[in-house]
């Protein structure tokens, strides 16, 4: 047997009336809070990212300039007594070696005192065998050049320190030996770049390389 249908029934929930008043035939339960509204969360924003501004870097400073290095202290110069203490002791050991050269050698003279006229002439006479000079005849000369520049400069200096503290005789003598020594030295050094040049010229000519001559564009 079929079920009636239940009438449907309409129930009035509001609390007010249109102007606000409560109703008398309100529902007395208390009113059910609104249900929160489900949120669909989206994707996460991206966060912009974070620059970070570089700390500004101090100009370098100019570098502070080295402290000038000291001149190398001189030692201290020795005192007239011991400058004389030294000069007694060296004249004392070259008599002691005077008196055993003679007693080696009967007859013979005491050398004579070093002079500033001997130290020319030992310097002068030097510079000419180191210019190829007391060649026997027939050998070949032998040239230190260097060597001769080197004992034409120690005569150079000796003449500009002792400029106006010698004799006539002494400054004519130092002039005479600069003044030879140093047209010698020139003459060397002309006929030596003579010889290397004509040594150049009549050495033949490199052979040609392997293969044939080559034409080079």
């Amino acid at each position: 047997m079929p079920e009636k249908p239940l009438p449907f029934v309409v129930t009035d929930r509001r609390k007010f009336t249109t102007e606000g008043q409560p109703r008398p035939d309100a529902d007395p339960s208390p009113e059910r809070e609104p249900r929160p509204e489900t949120v669909v969360a989206g994707p996460a924003p991206v966060a912009a990212p974070v620059v970070e501004t570089p700390a500004p870097v101090a100009a370098p400073q100019a570098a502070e300039p080295l402290a000038a290095v000291p001149e190398q202290e001189l030692p201290a110069a020795p005192t007239s007594e011991e400058m004389e203490q030294s000069r007694s002791a060296f004249q004392a050991t070259a008599d002691r070696l005077d008196m055993a050269v003679r007693a080696a050698n009967p007859g013979m003279e005491h050398p004579p005192a070093m002079s500033f006229d001997q130290l020319i002439q030992s310097i002068y006479m030097q510079a000419i065998l180191q210019l190829g000079g007391g060649t026997q005849e027939g050998q070949q000369p032998q040239v230190d050049i260097l060597g001769a520049r080197q004992s034409i400069d120690i005569l150079g200096i000796l003449d500009e320190k002792t400029r106006g503290n010698l004799t006539p005789a002494e400054q004519t003598l130092l002039s005479g030996a600069l003044f030879e020594l140093r047209l010698g030295f020139l003459e060397i050094t002309q006929a030596l770049a003579r010889s290397a040049q004509q040594r150049a010229a009549a050495a033949p000519p490199p052979p040609p390389a392997a293969g044939g001559p080559r034409i080079v564009r």
